[in-house]
């Protein structure tokens, strides 16, 4: 299984004076941040990958201080990241048990490619801040996806 998680709330990108790659998460993303702890608690994780912007490293840093890990940057989650490369990572046997947070730019195309691969997914298509769609089926091909919804936090 390989956890695919969308990054906290980070305000707004357009109010944000820096570099996009800078913006931090807010107030309620770094709620949704620590319930992601709880949101992960019953499934083993082996691994934290993050897409090299500072929301989603932390995003994955209480989860990574909880289960004692380290999160490692993989640039293949970035903003703007090749379709098929990522598809083509996501086969790949090494991530079993891997937390990988990405952007909604990245989850939705996935998610989409994914379903029209045949990839049963439940009822909802959705890809909130802070939630995760557990990916099944790893080594090669995804087989079904379930999606977590993020612990709900105040606006």
């Amino acid at each position: 299984m390989l956890y695919l998680v969308r990054h906290g709330h980070a305000g707004n990108k357009h109010a944000w004076q820096g570099t996009d790659e800078l913006r931090p998460l807010s107030p309620r993303g770094r709620l949704q941040a620590e319930g992601l702890v709880r949101l992960l608690a019953p499934y083993a994780v082996r691994r934290i990958l993050s897409s090299p912007t500072e929301r989603c490293r932390q995003t994955v840093t209480p989860l990574a201080r909880v289960r004692g890990l380290r999160v490692t940057d993989e640039p293949r989650l970035g903003v703007g990241v090749d379709l098929d490369r990522v598809l083509a990572w996501l086969g790949d046997r090494g991530l079993e048990g891997a937390v990988a947070c990405t952007h909604g730019e990245v989850i939705g195309a996935v998610v989409e490619r994914l379903a029209a691969q045949g990839v049963r997914f439940g009822p909802e298509r959705r890809w909130l801040k802070g939630s995760v769609w557990v990916l099944d089926g790893l080594g090669g091909q995804v087989a079904r996806a379930r999606y977590l919804a993020p612990v709900p936090v105040p606006d």
